[in-house]
């Protein structure tokens, strides 16, 4: 033989990188799940209430959602691997201490405020970031990906925290996911890149001029002047708005009241666990395949199929609860599932059309609304559970909600807009 070919790199480095995200975001996701799943057994040993431990649910999905457009910041600003790192560490710190506590307030510090922070740290703002640095061909696809880490999380996480829960008790549970949180430090550590430049490649489908000089400017300043810029926009309004009611009918209502609402009606709280995680199950596959359509087809259209389906089957969720499982009730968990955070490919790919090299932090502040619709809710639905004695109103509100959603979606106006420098 008289040559040798150059050797072929077989998989490109931002696979890799969005392994690695992938992994964070499912530990993030987990890790906020679990005050569900926790709900009837910190009833049972303080007597607090349901809108008590809500409170602290809240807390956690506001701060979750109002720090990710300063995560975006700060990632650009000190980059992705030492702000991930710290907030594994201020999750496994926060879900640790809940073994001490003795009063609700110190609930609400640690699981609202320090697990807040740390989760709000890998929230979907990391995937708008490393989609955004990292891909050029096949970004609708990847969102999708990352984003059903998410779903991923619960499937995970909520069976076999419930299973632990039951038998070792709550504080087990708990330490269990500081445990978790702190293998995953590691691995960001040895695998996490911050740029295609640092690997000596250009983004995946794209050119070394997509591979843009990180902003160096505080990172305060960054996501408080992307705000203000966006907020001159309805596009930016229509979005937020639509995002408070996507948060506000998953993470806010199903995510931590749907456990309990199930045990209300005689179902066994692992079984219910169970249902949930299966909705993960389904929202991996709705998701991966929200951002492949994304890639394809008008996002507004897509969002309005994804909010009116939702509220259909919202509305329709009080006559399906019981002590069995029934296949009503399967339908729901699959045709949620499937929906469950679709919405996030297609609002992103909105952002990127719309505020371009800002999208990232402006993704944050619009997933932060999401979030203070999610807090809002959570809160609002344990009034009603204990006012009333039932969630069915909640379910109720959160269905009419979501065909409001579906008519802001339509108009927004897919045109970039101008974004001081």
């Amino acid at each position: 033989m008289t040559g040798l070919s150059a050797p072929v790199r077989r998989v490109h480095p931002a696979w890799w990188v969005a392994a690695v995200t992938f992994l964070a975001l499912v530990g993030a996701a987990g890790f906020r799940a679990v005050p569900g799943v926790l709900m009837d057994p910190l009833r049972d040993e303080f007597g607090w209430s349901v809108t008590t431990i809500s409170a602290a649910v809240a807390v956690n999905m506001a701060l979750y959602g109002l720090t990710a457009p300063f995560a975006a910041a700060l990632m650009e600003r000190f980059g992705i691997r030492p702000v991930i790192t710290a907030a594994l560490v201020v999750v496994a710190a926060g879900s640790g201490l809940t073994v001490f506590m003795t009063e609700s307030w110190q609930l609400v510090l640690c699981w609202g405020v320090l697990v807040g922070l740390g989760t709000g740290s890998m929230a979907l703002a990391l995937v708008a970031t490393v989609t955004g640095r990292w891909f050029v061909a096949r970004r609708g696809l990847v969102s999708g990906v990352l984003t059903a880490g998410g779903a991923a999380g619960q499937l995970v996480f909520l069976p076999v925290v419930a299973l632990v829960a039951e038998s070792s008790g709550w504080r087990a549970a708990a330490l269990g996911v500081s445990v978790a949180a702190l293998a995953v430090v590691p691995v960001v550590l040895l695998v996490l890149r911050e740029r295609p430049r640092d690997l000596g490649v250009t983004p995946y489908g794209g050119t070394a001029a997509d591979d843009r000089d990180p902003i160096r400017t505080g990172a305060g300043r960054t996501a408080v002047r992307a705000l203000l810029d966006a907020a001159r926009t309805k596009p930016f309004w229509y979005l937020a708005a639509g995002m408070m009611i996507c948060g506000a009918t998953t993470m806010g209502l199903i995510q931590p009241h749907f456990i309990p609402a199930a045990h209300d009606h005689g179902m066994p709280q692992t079984v219910a666990a169970g249902l949930l995680a299966l909705v993960g199950l389904f929202d991996i596959a709705g998701t991966i395949a929200s951002g492949w359509l994304t890639d394809r087809y008008d996002p507004r259209v897509l969002l309005l199929a994804y909010y009116v389906l939702r509220g259909v089957s919202l509305a329709a969720l009080p006559a399906l609860f019981g002590p069995d499982i029934q296949l009503t009730m399967v339908a729901f968990i699959v045709f949620y599932g499937l929906d469950w955070v679709a919405t996030i490919p297609p609002t992103m790919a909105l952002c990127r059309e719309i505020f371009g090299a800002r999208a990232p932090v402006v993704f944050g502040w619009v997933f932060a609304s999401h979030q203070v619709g999610a807090a809002l809710m959570a809160l609002g639905a344990g009034v009603v559970r204990d006012q009333v004695g039932a969630y069915d109103l909640a379910w109720q509100i959160g269905g009419a909600l979501c065909l409001l959603a579906g008519v802001l979606s339509l108009l927004v106006r897919r045109e970039p807009v101008g974004a001081r420098s």
